[in-house]
């Protein structure tokens, strides 16, 4: 069957606009394009199957578009039920790609266009939280036997899979992207800080300017929110349980305090630990009144909402992707896409030319992983710091910018231990 007969998506119909979106991110990802061409050229995944589950949106969209570029059999779904755009689903069909993804579905619905993915028996997976693999060890084993490997995404799906290796659970090796050089320093702290913000700013239309914003974690993503949040004329405060990375905040000029005492000085608050409950209950209850609440970590359970809901006589959407909390003592607190990632459930996700990076490393890993995952075992494994290079040199390339390259004598001197 094509894979239009196949695909499961909203309206075939909205494929000439999700061309656009895609046309315009391909358009600014010249790190991947300069990909593509190697992969058309040696088609590393011929006659292969390949799942992605990935925030389905036009930068998506293209890694998807580049890896059957490279002779693969790709079938798609998302990796959050907000982040979904419908065009860009309806276009990749069109596209030859099979696509199991919605915006919004019921949460049964999500699920089981996850596993119909998986129903594909794929060779190889991208995945992003981790998703895909869970559900393979944990629930349908049976789909899991020409998986050769694949690559993670996210913080939160490496953290996953550790787990799972620790255990003695995971079956195949995964290559943990998110924790790469071109992936952390720029995706998550350039494309994570502008993105949130543009998240924030869209759906609130409000001015971060004179506002005092709360960052709830200062790993890679809370240094790029902080940042952009100074930059915009926010007083920041960040809450820390890490004590290396609050003595680092402090010395990036922000304050550092509890979340207790941070939640009564907030006017915007954006989480992103990649745990559970870092807002909950204690700091309502000492919010002020017309509190925003926003998260971008992986997963809707950093802002705890069932004891929100506890505290309130109601709520009620007032805006796109706004909800009011009424509080039983009067005040109102405003939780943004619904606690989901505020950056792609109310906005288009990190620019292209930062994606651009993440998922050129994204292709070249799993070229890697389908060469070598036999001699890998069944482990999560960093990505070779030679693609990370790679990555890199292209985007300089791409940029028109030349670096030095060392002589053979400082070659030489830098491995001697003789002659210094």
């Amino acid at each position: 069957m094509s894979a239009k007969e196949n695909s499961i998506v909203t309206d075939l119909a909205l494929a000439p606009e999700g061309h656009l979106k895609i046309g315009w991110a391909a358009a600014h990802m010249p790190v991947l394009n300069r990909i593509r061409e190697q992969f058309e050229n040696e088609q590393p995944f011929k006659g292969l199957k390949v799942a992605i589950s990935l925030h389905l949106e036009a930068k998506t969209a293209y890694l998807a578009k580049v890896v059957q570029a490279g002779g693969a059999d790709v079938t798609i779904t998302g990796s959050n039920p907000l982040s979904t755009q419908d065009d860009v689903c309806a276009a990749l069909v069109e596209d030859g790609i099979t696509v199991y993804a919605k915006y919004n579905p019921e949460p049964k619905e999500y699920k089981d266009l996850m596993v119909k993915t998986l129903e594909t028996k794929p060779d190889l997976i991208i995945d992003d939280g981790g998703d895909l693999v869970s559900i393979l060890h944990a629930e349908r084993p049976d789909l899991m036997e020409q998986v050769r490997g694949g690559a993670e995404e996210t913080t939160t799906g490496i953290l996953r899979l550790k787990s799972m290796e620790k255990e003695g659970k995971i079956k195949f090796p995964m290559v943990a992207v998110n924790d790469a050089y071109c992936k952390y320093l720029f995706d998550n702290r350039y494309g994570t800080g502008q993105s949130v913000w543009d998240g924030i700013n869209r759906t609130t239309n409000l001015v971060a300017a004179g506002k005092t914003v709360v960052v709830v974690g200062y790993g890679w993503c809370g240094k790029g929110v902080a940042m952009r949040a100074k930059g915009l004329g926010a007083n920041v405060v960040v809450t820390e349980i890490d004590a290396i990375r609050a003595v680092e905040a402090y010395m990036d000029g922000f304050t550092v305090m509890p979340m207790i005492e941070a939640a009564k000085v907030g006017d915007i608050f954006v989480t992103v630990t990649g745990n559970r409950d870092v807002i909950r209950g204690e700091h309502y209850e000492v919010m002020k009144n017309g509190a925003i609440l926003s998260n971008a970590g992986h997963f809707d359970i950093e802002v705890n909402k069932p004891e929100l809901l506890a505290l309130s006589t109601g709520k009620r959407v007032v805006r796109r992707n706004i909800e009011e909390y009424q509080l039983k003592d009067g005040r109102s607190i405003y939780l943004l896409a619904e606690g989901r990632l505020v950056n792609l459930a109310a906005g288009d996700g990190h620019p292209a030319e930062i994606m651009d990076m993440t998922f050129a490393l994204q292709a070249l890993s799993l070229k890697y992983v389908n060469d070598n995952y036999k001699s890998i075992g069944a482990k999560v494994v960093n990505v070779p710091y030679e693609l990370d290079e790679q990555v890199a040199h292209y985007k300089l390339s791409s940029l028109g910018i030349g670096i030095d390259r060392l002589t053979e004598e400082q070659k030489s001197y830098l491995d001697s231990w003789t002659e210094h």
